[in-house]
Parts: structure tokens; C-alpha cells; sequence
């Protein structure tokens, strides 16, 4: 099973071009929308620990549009490399952790949940990396939940803890974005085991 918005992802690329064309134009190299992705997750992790959720949300979407644009500036330049897919990757899990740090440090989600996830989204990652580079699997990213479907699951949780601090919603958000991460990692197992071995 694909995750829910990896499944429109060639309707996805095609439909970015033209911002990555725009991108190319004013300068911006791939390089360096994955530099400004690392430097608004910062900070995106800095205000979110200061307790501005509203913020937090319009700092992450940022880095989101910055995240897209990277890659449709590398697709619409013909500059698409490894380095640059390695890159963008280890960009997202730096700012999976400063988000998460920025949560548990603000109060509204206790540290060891935030933790929690964050072993959760790194090993989903691993999984599919270590399992592609076998050459033996073409493509691992299966599973329930892709990474914009955890930040989805964290930007209502941002959304909702002004309104709703005593329920404690954004930590609510955080535990089922690491819940779906391990069970995304065991499917991804699971998909690699079939694949290699059979069964």
C-alpha cells in the first residue's frame, strides 16, 4: 500500500514545473531551496518552543513550499542528482527533529513522545533507504504514511493547541504521527521481505 498523497505524485511534479522554472529564473538553485528548507525548519523548531503555535504553521508550510520547490526546480533545470536526492533527505530528518524538539520544548508535548516519533519517522526513512539500496527493491515507499501525511497529522495539532491547550492536542498529533511512523517501518519490512526473499 502507497502512501495516500505518493500516489499522485507524477500529477504532483508535473504540476510544479512551473514554480521550479520561476525558481531557476530568480537564481535559486535546488542547492540552495534545500538550504532555506534546513534554515526555516530551525526556525520553524525556535517559535514553536516559544509556544507561537499559529506561527509555527505558517514557518512550516514554508519550509513545505521550499521542500516542493527543490525539487521542481531540479526537474525543470535537468539538475536532478544522488548528492541532491541525499541531501534533501537528510534535510527532512534535521527538520523533523527541530520541529519535534520545538514541541517538547515549548510544554505541550512531553519530551518522551516527542522522542518516540522521532525514532518513528527516522527508521521509516531508513527502512525505505536501506531496503532500495539493495538494488533488490525498486521502490520502498509503501506503507500507511508518507511524510506529508505526519505533517499533516502536526499542522492540526499546531492548529488546535491555542484553542485547546487543556486537551492537549498537538501532543495528541505527535503521538499518532509516531505511531503511524513505526507501523509505516514494519511495513516497509514486511514489503522488503516479500520482495527479497518471497514470502
Amino acid at each position: 500500500m502507497m502512501p495516500i498523497l505518493a500516489r499522485f505524485r507524477g500529477r504532483y511534479e508535473e504540476v510544479t514545473l512551473p514554480l521550479g522554472r520561476l525558481c531557476l529564473q530568480l537564481g535559486l538553485t535546488p542547492n540552495a531551496l534545500t538550504t532555506l528548507s534546513l534554515l526555516l525548519g530551525i526556525l520553524a523548531g525556535y517559535i514553536l518552543a516559544r509556544g507561537a503555535y499559529w506561527q509555527t504553521i505558517g514557518v512550516i508550510l514554508l519550509v513545505g513550499l521550499a521542500d516542493v520547490a527543490d525539487g521542481a526546480a531540479a526537474r525543470a533545470g535537468g539538475m536532478a542528482s544522488p548528492y541532491g536526492m541525499v541531501l534533501d533527505h537528510t534535510v527532512d530528518r534535521y527538520v523533523e527533529f527541530m520541529v519535534l524538539l520545538g514541541a517538547a520544548w515549548s510544554g505541550a508535548v512531553d519530551p518522551r513522545w516527542a522522542l518516540f516519533t522521532l525514532f518513528g519517522m527516522v527508521m521509516a526513512s531508513y527502512v525505505r533507504a536501506r531496503a532500495e539500496s539493495t538494488g533488490l527493491v525498486g521502490s520502498a515507499n509503501v506503507g500507511l504514511a508518507g511524510r506529508q501525511e505526519k505533517l499533516a497529522l502536526l499542522l492540526i495539532g499546531l492548529l488546535l493547541q491555542p484553542l485547546l491547550p487543556g486537551a492537549r492536542p498537538l501532543e495528541w498529533a505527535v503521538i499518532a504521527a509516531g505511531a503511524i511512523s513505526h507501523l509505516t517501518a514494519w511495513q516497509r519490512l514486511r514489503f522488503t521481505r516479500r520482495t527479497i526473499v518471497g514470502r
